[in-house]
């Protein structure tokens, strides 16, 4: 079966040379085909295009219809491939950016207004939930994952380390001591964060190997990390959470970090994931590269805690 595309290109093209052998010439295609797709397209349409005689070839009323019709689809089709090719070569359109809820509200949104500086074409989309997202089903271009990543068919690029803390308020460890060891948290009131697919809500992990566990209790449960944070500096407890959440507060102490006789976990990375595709769109490649430049090779919540890399530091 002669594709239809080709045909209509075919037509135009004889339309245009007013002779077969001569848009033959011009496709690099035999003239045997050339008719054969010609006569394709009129047994299909049930009318002459064209009327020959040994000598000559002219368009019919019909075909002369047909060739404007064609003609409209040959140029939006001409016009589509153009766009996709600029895609994936000049970053424009629309970016859909999923990501975590705090992670995204504090680390990337302050960085679209640069962003969007350096990429005037592109607009930007930022969904925010702490739900593991399916780019394909969903229309997402990007997400950003934080964690061990699961086996699938997504492409992840590292973009930052994700460190933990535990810390708490000065006012909680004044008013109930200042732990020491991680077996002393068990007598502590731990608020719990209920999302996290590493580390279960009533037990945290300590040591290079996560070979240390206690089995933490307290009054606050929360499945947002910023919640927990809220809670944690109004003196409530003592929260287990990554820096990116915490670390403005540990600058400014309005929480303390606590060194502990094992060092924190730290939960696998912080990742950019997107649908596997040899040529991915230049914007989400723009946009990748971008925060990769922000994020490396420190993150900038990072910055100035080196201290708190291994166990912290407490007050």
């Amino acid at each position: 079966m002669l594709d239809r595309l080709t045909g209509l290109e075919v037509f135009a093209r004889v339309a245009g040379a007013g002779s077969l052998s001569a848009a033959a010439r011009a496709m690099g295609m035999s003239q045997t085909m050339v008719t054969k797709h010609i006569a394709a397209l009129e047994s299909r349409l049930g009318v002459k295009l064209f009327h020959r005689t040994t000598r000559r070839l002219s368009i019919t009323d019909a075909g002369r219809n047909y060739l404007e019709s064609s003609g409209r689809i040959l140029a939006e089709i001409e016009a589509a491939d153009a766009a996709v090719a600029a895609d994936r070569v000049e970053p424009r359109g629309l970016l859909r950016l999923n990501a975590p809820v705090s992670f995204g509200a504090r680390q990337i949104a302050p960085l679209l207004a640069e962003f969007a500086e350096r990429h005037a074409r592109v607009t930007v989309e930022l969904g925010l939930n702490d739900r593991l997202v399916d780019l394909a089903e969903e229309g997402w271009d990007l997400a950003i994952r934080i964690g061990n990543l699961s086996s699938s068919s997504l492409i992840a690029r590292r973009i930052a380390a994700c460190r933990i803390v535990v810390c708490a308020a000065p006012s909680y460890l004044k008013a109930r001591g200042t732990p020491r060891t991680v077996a002393s948290l068990a007598d502590h009131n731990c608020l719990g964060y209920t999302l996290s697919q590493r580390i279960p809500v009533d037990r945290w992990v300590f040591g290079v190997g996560a070979e240390t566990g206690v089995q933490i209790s307290g009054n606050l449960r929360a499945n947002n990390g910023d919640a927990l944070r809220a809670a944690a500096i109004a003196g409530q407890g003592i929260i287990h959470q990554p820096t990116f959440i915490v670390a403005d507060d540990l600058r400014a102490g309005r929480l303390v970090a606590l060194t502990l006789d094992q060092p924190t976990v730290e939960l696998g990375g912080i990742y950019a994931v997107f649908l596997p595709d040899r040529h991915p769109p230049a914007r989400v490649r723009a946009f990748i590269d971008f925060i990769v430049s922000r994020f490396a090779p420190e993150p900038p919540w990072d910055r100035g805690l080196a201290s708190l890399r291994g166990r912290g530091r407490a007050k």
